[in-house]
């Protein structure tokens, strides 16, 4: 009798430890890791370098972009569109010509009928050593005459197989699109924002070395990504959003100003994460690796 434990080969069920250990063992399957605070960028850092900002801007989605970072993306972006834009006006301008020399290739070869039709008067001479003049002969299957030998297809490389088609190139978007939130980005809708560097004559070390850097512009609160923050698009200061709920939207003045303010100048800021479910939605990673095909 075999011995009941989880590795027991006895049982007609293929068990969920036995699956996830064989699947380790194999290199298949995917892995899932929760992905903690060490993972997900700070609410400082660029979204596209996931280093903090030396010039931070914002879109008006909320995401936090390095400036020079997301220009230069917006220029490489620029370029791509350029480049396809002028291999697809090079295909159109192929696919051009190639129908206008199907169309005189077909006028040809009309006229050349109606030639042949017009000089041939009487019909065409019967060959006399030829056993049954009536019969019509059929052309040749062999794939090495009347010149099909030059145009065979090969096996071997891709673009002369038989299913080998040209690729037709689609005109291209010129929109440029956010990298993280896959919305139209323009260098217009950019936001300069000011962080409030917190003030302490104490402590002597280097801003980036700090733990607490930033605090609120009007509370003064320590700004982290367990707290909610939001940016005022009139000037680009970073506030709680405590102090928008219990401040700001009181009479919708600037605190600090005292301009006026609307909706739409609160730009709720989107924060990297702190490895907690109460702050993140999804904190699970996964690697996807080869799975066996039946």
């Amino acid at each position: 009798m075999t011995r009941h434990a989880r590795n027991c080969t006895a049982g007609a069920v293929y068990t969920y430890h036995e699956k996830k250990k064989d699947a380790q063992a194999s290199g298949y399957g995917t892995n899932t890791q929760r992905v903690g605070k060490d993972s997900i960028k700070d609410f400082d850092c660029c979204s596209l370098t996931l280093q903090p900002c030396r010039n931070p801007v914002v879109t008006k989605d909320g995401y936090l972009f390095d400036k020079e970072a997301i220009l230069e993306y917006i220029i490489t972006k620029k370029n791509e569109y350029s480049r396809k834009l002028k291999e697809f006006e090079k295909q159109k301008r192929k696919e051009e010509t190639e129908l206008a020399e199907l169309a005189a290739a077909e006028e040809r070869s009309k006229l050349n009928n109606f030639l042949k039709t017009e000089k041939n008067i009487v019909s065409a001479p019967i060959k006399a050593f030829k056993s049954d003049p009536l019969k019509v002969e059929k052309p040749s299957v062999s794939n090495m005459t009347e010149g099909r030998d030059k145009h065979l297809p090969s096996f071997w490389i891709p673009s002369k197989t038989p299913e080998a088609k040209d690729k037709s190139l689609k005109k291209p978007d010129k929109t440029i699109y956010c990298p993280v939130s896959g919305k139209p980005l323009k260098p217009k809708d950019l936001i300069d924002v000011k962080f409030t560097q917190v003030k302490d004559p104490d402590d002597k070390k280097a801003l980036i070395v700090k733990e607490n850097r930033y605090m609120c512009a009007v509370t003064h609160d320590i700004l982290s990504n367990s707290v909610p923050c939001a940016v005022i698009r009139t000037t680009g200061d970073i506030v709680t959003m405590e102090c928008v709920e219990k401040i700001i939207k009181k009479d919708w003045i600037h605190p600090l100003t005292g301009e006026k303010l609307k909706e739409e100048d609160v730009i709720p800021l989107q924060r990297g994460g702190t490895g907690y479910s109460t702050t993140n939605n999804n904190l699970e990673g996964k690697h996807e690796r080869p799975v066996l095909q039946a």
